[in-house]
């Protein structure tokens, strides 16, 4: 008896079929299965909850909707099969697919797995619809290429969608980071509900001691420390860095850890500019941190390379907070001095800086020096001279000092 799919007699032989008609016998296979979705979508459910359950793992997805998602994938294939649909490299239901697991967190191994069953269960759903309608089994065989480019198809649009919502997600997330820790910054965390919502999403204890770190970004574009993240976490350091405009922020946890400990591991890491902040108790207090040591920073001269802390430095931090403060004070103390030529002025400076450095002994500031002890006397004179106000007393002292302080700065525009 002639057989319709094939135009042959039943039993012969028919690996020779013209492409064509292997796809036509495909198409009628499959769209005599269509009918029988649930039933194939039951056969994977059952599939999925037999195999290893390392790589069928879909805690996170109700029963309900792991079978329809079976449902609508089987019948996507079904339907491209039977050339009621046209493939598709970024096919919209293994897409929605991909992209409904990815928020429900189900590996994409285990995905990739579940439609390689899928595709093992349409195979044995076409061969048995083969068989009922008395097509010989080789006639199939014409069709498995045609079959598994159509699963490796969903399986690939399934892929990129569950990427791109991954990438999104990370996005999303660092958004999220990144709008938690500018609150913080903000001092939004003196709500101690936030402070506690916000800790546990950023993994960082509610209270103890925290320490504030900034650092600038240098001339490559990248910033004065790098690495610093690993190198806290290899003290179990826990941190949270944050890329603002022009700086880096660190928001460090030290608990039980020292803080001279972390800022010595950070300090090996620094490539231009940074300052810490003092310490400071929970997380209500890291936006007040921040800005002492935005202030600390300012206190570092351009060009350093170092990380300091605000303790040492408590006399120039005044200066940075009063710039207007410290402009009159270099004027007042200097101006005649910062008049001279370049050479006689620097000379004259850094005898001053000395001599203040030394304790005021003119001997040992002319050691440091390497001149005569008269020829320190000698400059301190002509200083004296200059500024019009003796050089000693406690008042001199901390204002010469000051001053000093705000040209390393860079009050002057020499």
């Amino acid at each position: 008896m002639a057989d319709p799919f094939t135009g042959g007699v039943h039993g012969e032989l028919t690996h020779n079929l013209p492409e064509g008609r292997a796809e036509q016998i495909t198409r009628s296979l499959a769209e005599k299965r269509l009918d029988d979705v649930p039933g194939l979508a039951q056969r994977l459910m059952d599939a999925i909850f037999t195999d290893n359950p390392e790589w069928t793992d879909y805690r996170p997805v109700p029963r309900e909707d792991l079978w329809e998602g079976c449902a609508n994938y089987l019948a996507r294939a079904l339907h491209v099969l039977s050339g009621r649909v046209p493939r598709s490299e970024d096919d919209s239901v293994a897409s929605a697919i991909g992209r409904r697991r990815a928020e429900q967190g189900v590996p994409l191994e285990v995905m990739l797995r579940t439609f390689r069953i899928g595709g093992r269960i349409l195979w044995e759903a076409l061969v048995e619809q083969a068989h009922t309608d008395k097509v010989d089994p080789d006639a199939v065989l014409g069709g498995a290429t045609t079959m598994w480019t159509v699963i490796d198809a969903l399986s690939s649009a399934l892929s990129t969608s569950y990427r791109n919502t991954e990438l999104e997600q990370l996005r999303n997330d660092d958004q999220r980071r990144h709008a938690l820790v500018e609150d913080l910054l903000s001092g939004r965390a003196r709500d101690t509900a936030f402070a506690q919502r916000t800790a546990k999403e950023l993994d960082l204890p509610t209270s103890g001691p925290y320490v504030v770190v900034v650092a600038e970004m240098i001339s490559d574009g990248s910033f004065a420390l790098r690495g610093q993240q690993a190198a806290l976490a290899a003290l179990h350091i826990r941190s949270v860095w944050q890329v603002r405009a022009d700086t880096l922020v660190g928001l460090i946890a030290l608990e039980q850890h020292d803080e001279s400990s972390a800022l010595a591991a950070l300090r090996q890491l620094v490539r231009g500019r940074a300052a810490a902040s003092p310490l400071v108790i929970g997380l209500a207090e890291t936006g007040m941190a921040h800005e002492l040591a935005l202030t600390a920073l300012g206190t570092s001269q351009r060009g350093a390379v170092e990380l300091v802390s605000l303790q040492q430095r408590y006399p120039e931090a005044l200066l940075v907070q009063s710039p207007d403060l410290a402009r009159r004070l270099l004027e007042d103390q200097f101006g005649e001095i910062l008049a001279l030529q370049p050479k006689e002025r620097d000379m004259l400076l850094e005898t001053l800086a000395a001599w203040l450095e030394e304790n005021c002994s003119t001997a040992n500031a002319a050691v440091r020096l390497h001149c005569h002890r008269n020829t320190v006397l000698n400059r301190l004179h002509r200083i004296t001279t200059l500024i019009g106000r003796p050089l000693h007393g406690r008042d001199s002292y901390v204002a010469l000092s000051l001053a000093l302080s705000a040209l390393r700065m860079g009050g002057n525009d020499r």
